[in-house]
């Protein structure tokens, strides 16, 4: 993500150096080091765990406009399919987010080298109940270090995501993550995470039916709330197909930190925005003090884009923060887009994990889950994709 003028980009690199840009690492965490995590009731827990209270909600369904009903109980990427927005990329190491998927989470690399060569590699399933088997991964990795090397797309696109090549931020391609560095649990299930860490990145720069454009688009991901930091980007969604910086509207992520170069929310952070590049958004403008810090120990964290129609000639675009053990969804913002620079945007649909759209990779955040579709999809569904996962991650 490049800054707004090559006096601040040569500021940047001189304060903070050149992966920053424009962010500062600084966390109330070392940054290869978890704070340790969440534990819901009976259900969801990181080494050391903290407690949180959780729940499933949403038992009878969520209705929408017309009446139209989605059944919570259904897998996310069902229940957008449902809701004419089917997942063109579905990304998770803790579970299957389709029910027709039948292949695997992930595959691990035993004794390579973390940039992601050499060594032996394992495929790591799913269970009869849908969670991951981590046991197979336990049997695989044994005492070796051993790395996530692909993060395979359940939606059917073929839309995996493979360590991030280099870009216009970092040159050098990045490194895949410790396959062991975040154990979990949930709902007795012993899980893995992926930990990203300051060099850590994921990418898809050949994408198969994501949104472009000014296309509309639904993103969402699942992260830990105590590990995160101010660095340029830990993002999920949508980027360049060519990593590098093409400027403002040529992204539409999801970011979960508390940056403040470009734009910031409420208060010191952390936050929900979107990274639409060029600019971290709270809102349509900053600060946006309606978008408050995401306290929550596990976020459900969602951007979605429509088109510019007549009913939102300045583009219309929204942001959803929910607590992914308990309750429903909240909208710190819905309306138009930033400025002029977004409207129409510019999708390229290259999809990443960990990194901003140019490899920008000096940010840390514990990632568990996300899809994407190519629809802005209604209330209902979120909410019954809401209530999905709080029965997963807080039962």
């Amino acid at each position: 993500m490049r800054t707004r003028s090559l006096s601040n980009e040569l500021l940047l690199v001189a304060v903070f150096g050149i992966f920053s840009w424009g962010c500062t690492m600084t966390s109330d965490q070392d940054a290869g080091t978890s704070s340790g995590g969440a534990t819901g009731s009976g259900g969801v827990s990181d080494t050391g765990g903290q407690q949180d209270s959780g729940g499933a909600m949403g038992s009878g369904g969520a209705t929408g406009a017309g009446g139209k009903t989605f059944d919570p109980a259904k897998l996310p990427c069902d229940i957008y399919e449902e809701d004419g927005g089917p997942c063109v990329a579905a990304h998770s190491t803790i579970r299957r987010l389709r029910s027709a998927y039948d292949g695997d989470l992930y595959q691990v690399r035993i004794g390579g080298s973390k940039s992601g060569t050499g060594g032996a590699t394992a495929e790591i399933g799913f269970d009869a109940d849908g969670f991951a088997d981590a046991a197979a991964q336990d049997a695989a990795c044994g005492d070796d270090a051993c790395t996530i090397s692909i993060i395979y797309d359940q939606s059917g696109k073929g839309n995996h995501l493979t360590v991030a090549p280099a870009g216009g931020a970092k040159k050098t391609p990045d490194n895949e993550a410790n396959a062991k560095a975040l154990p979990v649990t949930i709902g007795g299930h012993s899980l893995y995470g992926v930990k990203i860490t300051p060099g850590i990145g994921y990418r898809d720069n050949t994408p198969n039916g994501t949104a472009t454009g000014d296309g509309p688009q639904t993103a969402y991901m699942i992260v830990n709330g105590d590990f995160y930091n101010s660095g340029c980007c830990f993002d999920y969604g949508n980027a360049e197909t060519n990593s590098m910086d093409n400027g403002e509207g040529t992204m539409e992520a999801v970011y979960f930190g508390d940056c403040t170069f470009w734009n910031k929310g409420d208060g010191d952070g952390p936050w929900v925005m979107g990274d639409l590049e060029n600019g971290l958004w709270a809102g349509d403008y900053s600060p946006y003090e309606k978008n408050k810090p995401v306290t929550h120990k596990w976020i459900t964290a969602m951007v979605k884009g429509d088109s510019k129609s007549t009913t939102w000639p300045d583009g219309h675009w929204a942001i959803k923060v929910g607590n992914a053990q308990s309750g429903a969804l909240d909208t710190p913002f819905e309306g138009k887009r930033p400025s002029d620079r977004y409207n129409p945007m510019r999708k390229e649909g290259a999809i990443i994990l960990g990194t901003g759209g140019d490899n920008s990779n000096s940010a840390q955040g514990n990632w568990y889950e996300g899809l994407m579709t190519t629809h802005f999809s209604s209330n209902a569904a979120d909410d019954a994709v809401q209530a999905n996962i709080v029965s997963a991650y807080g039962q």
